[in-house]
């Protein structure tokens, strides 16, 4: 068995000798540009993103089970300590991010839900003489039927059917629903929404098999441009209708199961199936799944009879605990899956999240009803203008706070960014109880030109936020007591989380402490198969590294 065969045997606890061999060659170091390799040190790389999970949650589960799976899978590779998502800390600029090598200014995505000034509302037909300006809903708000976990297949026997849900599924988009090009009247599907490729672009155009599992039908924009870069999209719709009311986030356990059927895909892929596994087609190249349930059990109060989120600063509670048993496991079941199809060594597995969620410290919980400090806003802009509407056309607000106006003047929006910071009030805590906030719960905020050069574009960007507003630790603005936490933000609890490379292309037993970034992890996956990471738009814009494999 050769030293490559070691890596992934070793994080199964699989007892192995070393028959001979060596790694093949290995990533630039730190400091180094993003450079070819001229052989693959990897046949295949399973990406997996278990969201809300911070560096620090694996670190107490490594030290509390150090014979778990997920800490065979940290001893068998190299671990980045110091690991950063995006700012702001979203699903969807995270995992962008991963596949693209680059941050929201550079892949023009900020969030799953935002604004642009430039495309017309969704269901516009008639694009003559329609000002510009348009949400850019990448939810469930896009399926065709987001009621259905099948999103609106139609399949007979939900969820148990669900592994049948087509690999393509962006005829579930309902085009209505999309935002419209104002220079061809036709809808912008969220794969055209990217300005720059993925990994699974250019791993197609290598003539590599990709595959993919995330929770909802727009993660149709990891695509990329071509909108051919995944041959095998399974995105069953986690905001759907789960059997016991609700929808799959409302109940941890519900989010298990919906997780579950992600883990089977992946089975079914490792296995060289499609994700039904009703055709044969090998194994992919780049594939993996996102994992949800660890983000719903920081963010529910309660579930399952468990308390939700943290006992104490950083110390999982109950909840918590089991669901990183629950993750723990599912991880081993696809280590020992690829080690029974004698895929560990050629096969890496990276391990890391899209965001992590804040606080992880209880007792700092101030939740905050952003709906009253938008009306003051607009009523604020409206009595000093008079005849004037509102201020605000768009807002996403979860532990930070954007906010795209209507009118994107030097004066509109240093206007917001003052009233904002003005404003106190009561909130509530942990318990519910009163508790007091001031300056609109922010602890910073870049309005205007600030907000452009904050993440590297163009004043009068049509994506870009006209003002972004960094909560202070703790605050989590949401108007009812259902949620303990949330992302969005810039704090560590945000920002810092777990990244693993572990397999075909590592070394064993390796500790990187500095700081490195998870737009990082495309330029690796391209390396680690022997791709030029430079093939990536992002990579050549940003000159993000390959990680440090040493």
């Amino acid at each position: 068995m050769t030293r490559r065969s070691i890596r992934l045997a070793a994080a199964l606890g699989v007892a192995t000798t070393l028959a001979g061999g060596s790694l093949a060659a290995a990533s630039q170091p730190s400091g180094s540009p993003a450079a070819p390799h001229k052989a693959a040190a990897a046949k295949h790389v399973l990406l997996l993103s278990v969201d809300g999970l911070h560096q620090s949650d694996l670190a107490w589960y490594v030290a509390k089970h150090p014979t778990s799976a997920l800490a065979r899978l940290v001893r068998g590779g190299v671990q980045y300590t110091n690991a950063h998502t995006t700012t702001p800390s979203d699903s969807f600029p995270g995992m962008t991010a991963q596949v693209t090598g680059g941050g929201p200014g550079t892949t023009g995505v900020y969030y799953d839900d935002v604004y642009d000034h430039a495309l017309l509302p969704a269901g516009t037909t008639d694009c003559k003489g329609v000002k510009p300006g348009a949400e850019v809903d990448m939810t469930e708000d896009m399926d065709k039927n987001k009621a259905a976990l099948d999103a609106g297949q139609g399949l007979k026997h939900l969820p148990g059917d669900i592994l049948r849900m087509t690999g393509q599924p962006r005829g579930l988009l309902d085009p209505s629903k999309l935002p419209v090009d104002p220079t061809t009247c036709k809808p912008v599907y969220p794969h055209s929404y990217l300005r720059v490729n993925t990994v699974f672009n250019v791993a197609r155009d290598a003539g590599l098999r990709t595959a993919w599992s995330d929770k909802h039908i727009a993660y149709d924009i990891l695509n990329g441009p071509s909108g051919t870069g995944i041959q095998d999209l399974f995105s069953p719709e986690i905001n759907s209708d789960a059997p016991g009311g609700g929808d799959w986030t409302t109940d941890n356990k519900a989010t298990e199961q919906y997780d579950g059927y992600k883990v089977r895909a992946v089975l079914n892929e490792i296995d060289g199936y499609d994700h039904s596994r009703g055709h044969k087609v090998g194994t992919p190249a780049i594939f993996g799944m996102n994992f949800q349930s660890v983000s719903t059990a920081q963010k529910l109060p309660a579930s399952d009879g468990l308390k939700g989120g943290y006992a104490a600063k950083g110390v999982p509670g109950p909840l918590l605990r089991k669901n990183l048993d629950f993750v723990n496991s599912e991880v081993g079941a696809l280590v020992k899956e690829i080690q029974a199809k004698g895929l560990a060594s050629s096969t890496d597995i990276i391990l890391s999240a899209k965001h992590g969620q804040s606080p992880t410290d209880p007792n700092a919980l101030t939740r905050v009803d952003d709906g009253p400090l938008l009306d003051g806003l607009n009523a604020a802009w409206k009595k000093q203008h008079p005849g004037a509407g509102d201020l605000v056309a768009h807002s996403v607000d979860d532990d930070g706070m954007l906010l795209w106006l209507n009118d994107r003047s030097a004066e509109a929006t240093s206007f917001a960014k003052r009233y904002l910071l003005a404003q106190s009030g009561q909130g509530n805590d942990i318990n519910g109880n009163a508790k007091a906030f001031t300056t609109g719960g922010l602890a910073k905020v870049y309005a205007g030109r600030e907000a452009a050069e904050y993440f590297g574009v163009k004043p009068g960007d049509p994506r870009v936020p006209d003002l972004f507003g960094i909560a202070k630790y703790g605050v989590v603005y949401t108007g009812g007591k259902k949620k303990i936490a949330e992302h969005g933000g810039a704090h560590a609890d945000d920002l810092n989380v777990p990244l693993v490379v572990s397999g075909a292309g590592t070394p064993a037993g390796v500790t990187e402490p500095g700081q490195v970034r998870t737009a990082q992890i495309a330029p690796t996956i391209l390396s680690l198969l022997g791709l030029d990471p430079h093939g990536l738009e992002a990579v050549q814009k940003e000159h993000t590294r390959v990680l440090p494999l040493h």
